[in-house]
């Protein structure tokens, strides 16, 4: 997967149907399409109208499922899946989702892919009042919420509880008799719908996973949105109207693949008009362009035609790197970079070379890339990247909440070329971002529908929990650019 080397990752991937045969085993499906959402564990739970079923476990779905008896004991016509990359909560069983709790009046799994941003709050206040959490993740705070207000009923309980959280986060809860999906208010995290030729309906974190199990493309879930499934059909509800789309912008730089439609947008499309824009904000004398595999190929061929520069094969991907062979240190991640790329010495030997990748985080990567295109004997190596500097952190759902691993957020631009190697470095601007992905939902919203706090600190919500350490940080930063900090 694109993340192992590069060092970001997205949170989870969640998928749900309700009302088809083998509901399970179409989830495991959709899930398979969803694992580059996710890799360290994954689970599903089913209903049969009467019971729910849960299987989950660490690691790859494949691993996970390996014992084809454990998709086959998930009986019924509902059920939803997870595949977790976490973000909050240790890499551990009691972390793996879906969450399956057992109730007087009635069991409830919960799937969740984002980060609450007030959940270390919450979660004090909860167990304060007495809740006993089975698990470390931010996940479990909502049902204990529910649980404190059930006896207004289950959807007002739920109600109220998505108006406690915050933050970026896709639900999906499932009861034996139906299916239940809400997003945030800023729609932070993608969450989409679709419908099977049977009728039955499914709601995916990418259009991808409806495409694997043949179901037709409804509609996007909107920010505060409450999606209710059962045998009478999808009924479309709301627990706030206090909305304004802000998707996350990394879905179309990194994350998604590029065969999903997030909002209206082919994510490919977005990619490679990014290129396009990145070539008349940034040309460069070259001989080629090459685009690092896999999630900036599509960029990189943007680049190339707007350029007229031919576009050629200079980098390869291994296909056969496990993921536990990448480790958080710095020596094995330069390594690791060596055991996923390698530089295709007959193309860019003697040659000037544009290479196109997606961003850069610790610049690790890019360093290593640098060094493999001038070993492998490229004449120069001029690095152009696709979104603008990686300056602030994620707050919503990606593994990266604090800027000391963020190289943007400690060097100029000239500083990390320098620092990278290469005989040039350049980013695309926002302005030049939005109107790449140009979303057609967006409205009058601002930063054209979409999250770029990354790259420019101004967050749609409120940090809460994060707050302090995060005005820490700029602090922090604002006293090594005077010079009064070395680090």
């Amino acid at each position: 997967m694109p993340n192992e080397i590069k060092g970001l990752n997205e949170e989870c991937g969640v998928f749900g149907v309700f009302g088809a045969p083998d509901a399970a085993q179409l989830t495991y499906y959709g899930l398979h399409t969803l694992q580059h959402r996710g890799q360290e564990g994954a689970g599903i739970v089913s209903s049969d109208g009467a019971s729910l079923y849960q299987h989950r476990d660490r690691g790859l779905l494949a691993q996970v499922f390996a014992d084809q008896a454990e998709l086959k004991r998930l009986v019924g016509n509902a059920a939803i899946g997870h595949v977790r990359y976490g973000t909050s909560g240790h890499n551990s069983i009691a972390n793996v989702q879906p969450f399956l709790f057992h109730f007087h009046d009635g069991d409830i799994a919960l799937a969740h892919n984002g980060n609450l941003t007030n959940a270390v709050t919450l979660r004090r206040q909860l167990e304060d009042d007495g809740a006993v959490f089975q698990s470390d993740s931010d996940t479990e705070i909502l049902i204990h919420l529910i649980r404190k207000h059930i006896r207004e009923g289950f959807i007002p309980a739920l109600k109220q509880s998505l108006n406690q959280v915050h933050g970026g986060f896709a639900f999906l809860l499932l009861q034996k008799n139906r299916l239940v999906a809400a997003l945030d208010p800023n729609g932070i995290r993608p969450l989409c719908i679709g419908q099977l030729a049977n009728g039955a309906y499914v709601v995916a974190s990418e259009t991808c996973a409806l495409d694997i199990v043949n179901a037709r493309f409804v509609r996007d879930v909107q920010p505060g949105e409450l999606i209710v499934i059962d045998r009478d059909g999808l009924h479309i509800d709301h627990y706030t109207t206090k909305t304004r789309l802000a998707i996350c912008s990394m879905e179309y730089i990194y994350f998604a693949r590029p065969d999903s439609i997030i909002h209206g947008v082919t994510v490919h499309n977005a990619r490679k008009q990014m290129g396009r824009l990145l070539a008349r904000e940034h040309p460069v004398d070259a001989d080629m362009v090459i685009g690092v595999p896999n999630s900036s190929l599509s960029a990189a061929s943007g680049y190339a035609e707007e350029s007229g520069l031919p576009y050629e094969m200079g980098l390869i991907k291994s296909q056969y790197v496990a993921r536990t062979f990448i480790q958080p240190t710095q020596i094995l991640r330069e390594q690791g970079v060596h055991m996923k790329l390698s530089a295709v010495r007959g193309v860019v030997s003697g040659k000037r070379v544009a290479v196109v990748d997606d961003s850069i985080v610790r610049g690790t990567t890019s360093k290593q890339i640098v060094k493999m295109l001038r070993d492998a004997g490229a004449k120069e190596v001029h690095l152009l990247i696709s979104s603008p500097p990686f300056r602030f952190p994620c707050f919503y759902g990606i593994d990266i909440s604090t800027r000391s691993e963020l190289m943007a957020a400690h060097y100029s631009v000239e500083q990390m070329r320098q620092r990278i190697g290469a005989d040039s470095l350049h980013f695309l601007s926002v302005d030049s971002l939005i109107r790449a992905i140009n979303v057609p939902d967006a409205g009058d919203a601002p930063d054209g529908g979409l999250t770029v706090a990354y790259f420019t600190g101004k967050y749609p919500t409120p940090l809460y929990d994060y707050e302090a350490g995060y005005l820490k940080s700029l602090n922090e930063q604002e006293r090594r650019a005077q010079g009064r900090l070395i680090k």
